[in-house]
């Protein structure tokens, strides 16, 4: 991953971690690990921890260098000056400026052929330097000391012993031939110095492999937890995009909110969003941004892309559109594109075009592979409402259509008959004030019915105004035109969502008006409770009840109730005994399971 600077490795802006929340380990994890990334295998051999755990142990040679030749010339030069020759004062000269090279120009430690060869020619020199001024009597000889060490680092104890074997067997011939000592002691002082950088070789090899060994273990660890904590970052953007999701159930709200929030999280040119038109098989450009597309295209017209998104389990992503493509927009070099579900149906498809070359980032394609969903459930939520609404208002015309025929058009007509008799007496010369009287009386019940016809229209459910409220007002009304003995018990300690106790409304207003116009009741009974847990709502009359028998199945009134606490999700229940009366309960539960222990 290439997120820790501005922008990624292809110069996209990464949206993701910039506008959402800080992850110190990951950052960490990125600055302290310059490798390949975190999909390595746990036993592959890593070069970067081994080359830290060479720079841990030695930041710098450049100070030992300066040391081992320092103490090479205090021993050539203050214990025995007269013993100074050519080749000695010639081999501190070569060695001074030997070591100021490599304090310019130090080898580096990665472990590669380069560097072991550096290594074995400054091995070379350093023997000969020694094989010149005495082999293992020189006042140099442990100038060869920072060579094992930077051979047991770079390239561990095998490396860093067979070189320090080889130079140490040649030191050690010449030792052992110069005809100058005994035998033996050129022995025993061979044998202190051999074994003195065989181990210093060992040691340091062991000790860079120990670290490297940690360090790869820590690499490893820090990449598993960069890894969940872009888990987790991913997991609160996704948290974030559902707190997000638009709360209006307007189709162009939502798809506007859907394209708000990809803007939000991935960075792209284009994006439009396409939904199924199932009666001609077409797709609709429902809502486009950046580059807007309109034109409505058919299966045959879908861009190769988007018929893979169909197919695909996931999100398609295309990095090269002329080779992949076209997609939507000629102009755009890369793109994603995704299927949108919802309920197991295929629902629509989605398009994120940048005229940027290159791959989306995994990222990017992880993100709107885990937003398609929520995305889809809200865009089909959104059309199954606007479906719904269309299906409640043909309801409710035809619920007003059949209180004007049985209230008003019965009232008209009447009004129609009773002035057939008025022209009729006219022109037999009767007296028409009592005739016109009754007429009077009539035209005012008309215009009387219908002014509560249409206040009873009008009146529902507000946010100011809760379903107790309501009902008692028009409870009031009912009261006043029917005559009945009308009483309302309410219990309220809460109040559902403003759309469910709409619902319950028109459930109690149907259930009343059946009462007001078919029961032949005397009395009507109507308790309401809502609590936190949920509502219950029991409407009962002393009327002439019925038997299950003879509802009609096509009967508006209990059906229509029926039907709205389903969507509801509450239970509805209906007992009815002939000339005992009529109970209708529903039952509405917080978690939609129709079960509630409320208490009467």
């Amino acid at each position: 991953m290439a997120a820790e600077h501005a922008t990624t490795d292809d110069g996209r802006n990464p949206g993701f971690f910039s506008r959402g929340p800080s992850w110190p380990i990951v950052e960490r994890r990125r600055s302290f690990h310059a490798g390949p990334g975190p999909h390595r295998r746990a036993d592959e051999p890593l070069a970067a921890p081994a080359r830290r755990a060479s720079m841990f142990l030695a930041p710098s040679l450049a100070p030992w260098r300066w040391a081992s030749v320092a103490v090479g010339l205090g021993l050539a030069f203050t214990q025995q000056p007269t013993d100074v020759s050519r080749e000695r004062v010639a081999t501190a000269v070569a060695l001074v400026i030997y070591a100021a090279f490599r304090t310019v120009r130090p080898i580096d430690y990665e472990p590669n052929d380069v560097t072991a060869r550096a290594v074995m020619i400054e091995f070379g020199f350093h023997t000969a330097a020694l094989l010149a001024t005495g082999t293992w009597t020189s006042p140099f000889a442990f100038v060869l000391a920072p060579t094992v060490v930077l051979a047991g680092l770079v390239q561990g104890p095998s490396f860093a012993v067979r070189l320090t074997a080889v130079s140490s067997a040649v030191i050690t011939v010449g030792h052992l031939t110069s005809g100058d000592r005994e035998w033996m002691e050129s022995a025993r002082a061979s044998a202190v110095f051999v074994g003195f950088f065989v181990v210093l070789a060992i040691a340091v090899g062991l000790a860079r492999n120990a670290l490297a060994e940690s360090a790869r273990q820590q690499t490893m660890a820090l990449d598993r937890l960069g890894r969940l904590a872009e888990a987790n970052s991913l997991l609160f953007s996704l948290h974030r995009v559902a707190q997000t999701l638009p709360a209006s159930l307007e189709l162009p709200d939502v798809l506007r909110s859907t394209i708000a929030q990809l803007r939000e999280l991935i960075d792209f040119d284009a994006a439009t969003i396409f939904l199924l038109e199932e009666s001609d098989a077409t797709w609709v450009p429902a809502h486009s941004s950046g580059t807007p597309f309109r034109r409505t295209l058919t299966e045959a017209e879908l861009p190769p892309p988007l018929r893979q998104a169909k197919a695909a389990a996931g999100t398609v992503s295309i990095p090269e559109l002329s080779v992949g493509g076209p997609g939507l927009h000629p102009d755009m070099r890369c793109g994603l594109y995704s299927a949108l579900h919802a309920r197991g149906a295929l629902i629509g498809l989605i398009a994120v075009e940048s005229r940027t070359p290159g791959p989306f980032p995994a990222k990017d394609v992880e993100l709107l592979n885990g937003l398609v969903e929520p995305f889809g459930v809200s865009i089909d939520n959104a059309r199954w409402f606007a479906r719904l609404r269309t299906i409640g208002a043909d309801e409710e015309r035809s619920r007003i259509a059949r209180d004007l025929h049985d209230q008003i058009g019965q009232a008209l007509a009447h009004l129609g008959f009773e002035l057939d008799r008025v022209v009729r007496a006219a022109d037999r010369g009767q007296d028409m004030r009592p005739i016109l009287d009754e007429l009077r009386v009539e035209v005012r019940s008309v215009v009387r019915s219908v002014r509560e016809t249409l206040y009873d229209l009008r009146t529902d459910v507000t946010d100011t105004q809760d379903f107790g409220s309501t009902m008692e007002l028009y409870l009031d009304r009912v009261r006043e035109r029917s005559g009945l003995d009308v009483a309302l018990e309410r219990h309220e300690t809460a109040r559902l969502p403003l759309v469910q106790e709409r619902e319950m409304w028109r459930i109690a207003k149907e259930a009343v008006t059946n009462v007001e116009r078919h029961a032949r009741a005397s009395q009507l009974r109507l308790r309401w409770q809502c609590d936190p847990s949920g509502a219950e709502l029991v409407v009962t009359d002393d009327g002439r009840g019925f038997t299950r028998d003879a509802v009609r199945t096509d009967s508006y009134g209990i059906i229509g109730m029926r039907e709205r606490a389903s969507t509801l999700g509450a239970r509805f229940e209906v007992d009815s005994t002939p000339g005992a009366g009529t109970t209708v309960r529903v039952t509405l539960s917080r978690d939609g399971s129709g079960a509630l222990d409320l208490r009467t």
